[in-house]
């Protein structure tokens, strides 16, 4: 019997995702490592009050994320956000998006192997860790090129992973509270949440300089707008999906920083400990540094699935198809895989294997900044081509999308202005200054590309052209 393949878009790719798994997909793109051990440093530094800067950067997420949904149900682009900023702002912006958004998540994905490789020698301390890396980066690899249907269902696993050990924590800390069982039991009250030095132990400016890697934590949420050209019925499943991140930033970010700071005070955090881990030791559960340990390993290699291999690829084969790379890259499998592409990202992210034994101290500092630098740019390229694309449908030059932003444009400027904020806490310190230089290169490597690019290709048009091609 031969197997039937789900339905093709416009764009030429399978619509292999259910609404389970873009749902899973939504979740999954907001939990990764920058929560699992990014927060145990930024307690050190902030207390409690990094829970306001979860909430306040989650606001504006979710802004953001109402701007894409906007252009995504006005109409599916290919390549998501980079096809809008090619209709919006011009073919060189959808160029340089595509290629940014891609390095963006190739450099995370380094980091994101790298993790795994060390989580494993919690368990396998003989095995090397760029052994670990490679096998991740391999069966990952695999699982791309078979399907879309076949990631989507990993990334679904992989999201409920980490929804269930958040969950169980936010119910064990508030059984703890509640009923004082466990080690912790005599030192756990809400309490601890203001004392200890108050909400801002630190002072104010510590708990600022804490944005950069809270904004990390929250990269990724854009996935969505990459996963729409795949959807089963995107214009009901992506509002669904981005209506529900309210609840999911309050319940993954927020709840479950407030329940392990209640249990646990913040003081404990000075060596910059996985909060999760050291929540689950102060209980006195059973094992639960191997369960924890489990769980952030789930979170790297769906951080690399997701993000570093799925997203990569599919920008990839947008550069193909819109002429700002090779036109070979708009070539799809006979099961709407975007087979080069996705070799080409695993290659890259190979560099990542090659170099875990020489990683220095601070490379998770350099590269997570690296990548916020790298987000603030595309989720403002999304608010800009959205403030484009509104004041063209409000004047009739296009059709109004059914699922819209609240309070545009005098939202998108707030959050345009809270990304220029972020931008100088991460200039104001040594460590993370190195984004903005990195910035600088690629910025000239990017307009180098683009003269490069379009020599020769001036007759290329600023739209889309689907492209179907098959190996």
């Amino acid at each position: 019997m031969v197997e039937k393949l789900p339905e093709r878009g416009a764009e030429g790719y399978q619509r292999g995702l259910g609404t389970r798994q873009i749902q899973m997909l939504a979740i999954g793109g907001t939990i990764g490592t920058g929560l699992f051990l990014g927060a145990g440093e930024n307690i050190a530094k902030a207390g409690p009050s990094l829970i306001l800067m979860y909430a306040v950067a989650g606001v504006a997420l979710f802004f953001v994320m109402r701007a894409l949904g906007e252009l995504l149900t006005y109409r599916t682009a290919e390549g998501g956000f980079a096809g809008y900023a090619r209709e919006f702002l011009g073919p060189f912006w959808g160029y340089a998006t595509t290629w940014t958004y891609w390095i963006i998540w190739v450099t995370t994905g380094m980091a994101e192997l790298t993790a795994a490789g060390t989580y494993i020698q919690t368990w396998w301390p003989g095995v090397e860790q760029w052994q670990t890396a490679l096998v991740a980066l391999v069966i990952l690899f695999v699982v791309n090129l078979i399907s879309v249907k076949l990631f989507g269902e990993l990334e679904f696993w992989f999201a409920m992973i980490k929804v269930a050990a958040i969950v169980m924590m936010i119910l064990v800390g508030i059984g703890v509270l509640a009923f004082g069982f466990g080690d912790a039991g005599e030192t756990a009250r809400v309490a601890n949440l203001w004392e200890h030095g108050g909400i801002f132990p630190e002072g104010y400016g510590a708990t600022i300089m804490t944005l950069q890697m809270v904004m990390f934590a929250y990269l990724g949420v854009e996935l969505v707008g990459v996963t729409a050209s795949e959807a089963k019925d995107p214009e009901r499943n992506i509002p669904r999906a981005i209506n529900a991140l309210p609840v999911r930033f309050a319940l993954f970010y927020l709840g479950s920083l407030v329940v392990i700071l209640a249990v646990v005070p913040w003081t404990a955090f000075k060596g910059g400990a996985s909060p999760f881990v050291l929540a689950f030791d102060r209980i006195g559960i059973s094992g639960g540094a191997d369960i924890v340990n489990f769980v952030v390993l789930t979170a790297a290699l769906s951080s690399c699935n997701a993000g570093g291999l799925y997203s990569t690829s599919r920008m990839l084969r947008t550069a193909g198809v819109n002429g700002d790379g090779p036109k070979v890259l708009a070539r799809l499998s006979g099961r709407g895989v975007p087979v080069l592409t996705v070799v080409i990202s695993a290659v890259v992210m190979g560099v990542g294997v090659v170099v875990n034994a020489v990683v220095p101290e601070k490379a998770f500092m350099y590269i997570t900044s690296v990548s916020t630098g790298g987000a603030l740019a595309v989720w403002t390229v999304i608010l800009v081509a959205h403030m484009v694309y509104r004041r063209k449908a409000d004047a009739g030059a296009l059709p109004k999308a059914p699922y819209r932003m609240p309070w545009a444009p005098y939202t998108n400027w707030v959050v345009l202005a809270f990304f220029v904020f972020v931008t100088v806490t991460i200039a104001w310190e040594a460590d993370t200054r190195i984004a903005l230089y990195v910035a600088a290169v690629w910025a000239g490597v990017v307009g180098l590309g683009w003269l490069f690019v379009r020599r020769g290709a001036r007759d290329v048009p600023g739209a889309e052209v689907a492209v179907e091609a098959e190996v």
